[in-house]
């Protein structure tokens, strides 16, 4: 990666340390912020983050407060940390549009490893490629998807879950293969994390909807009929 700005957002100055170490051995550029209303004001100061990891439990505005006030005005990937391991918590995460959720302890490694993930998702794509079935085309590079010629608004993870759809097309998908897949890493959380996201993205879609079809009992299956 060529110096992209990552912003990290923890009241404890130990875990931001590490958390840049390992950022910048990875030639990422690092801003830091040690409370919620800091965090806010380096966001709106720096329109070029192209990454937020953010600590829950913070003094002024907690995480959820800033993921709140992020979200009015970008859809720039945020990593959420948190020393819970509440389902509910999660589950709340990504319905404000967090991308991923991590509970504390865990390896600065394996954190780098899903902010590059994330990153390749949304910034590397061939500029050429392109997915279409059933009136959907997936813009992958402008991160754009278009249902019968109107443009949908999608979240990140709502994005990447409607493309895992497509480029399986016709086949069946268990709901671990597609967290495993879709979130980059081996997910312990419930099934309820991709029922969730699923339901919200066929919402989205209309009646484009239909076309990710649930299998009891296994997963989902994206198919168009011939």
């Amino acid at each position: 990666m060529d110096h992209l700005k990552i912003m990290v957002v923890d009241d404890e100055s130990r875990m931001r340390k590490l958390v840049r170490d390992f950022l910048v051995k990875q030639d990422f550029s690092v801003l830091e912020a040690e409370n919620g209303e800091q965090a806010v004001d380096l966001f709106y100061e720096n329109k070029d983050i192209a990454l937020i990891i953010l600590d829950v439990m913070m003094p002024k505005m907690d995480g959820w407060q800033v993921c709140k006030e992020i979200r009015k005005q970008s859809k720039v990937p945020i990593i959420m940390l948190t020393a819970k391991g509440d389902e509910q918590d999660e589950l709340l995460g990504f319905e404000l549009g967090v991308d991923e959720y991590i509970s504390k302890p865990f390896s600065p490694k394996i954190l780098v490893a899903r902010v590059e993930a994330i990153l390749r998702r949304t910034g590397k794509s061939d500029a050429s490629e392109q997915l279409a079935a059933g009136g959907i085309v997936i813009d992958k590079a402008a991160h754009m998807v278009t249902i019968d010629g109107k443009s949908i608004e999608l979240s990140f993870k709502e994005f990447e879950l409607l493309t895992y759809f497509m480029e399986n097309e016709g086949i069946a998908l268990s709901r671990e293969k597609i967290l495993n897949n879709v979130w980059n890493y081996d997910y312990f959380g419930d099934a309820r994390t991709i029922d969730t996201h699923v339901k919200k993205l066929r919402s989205k879609m209309g009646d484009k909807g239909e076309l990710i079809r649930t299998i009891w009992g296994m997963g989902y299956k994206f198919e168009v009929e011939s």
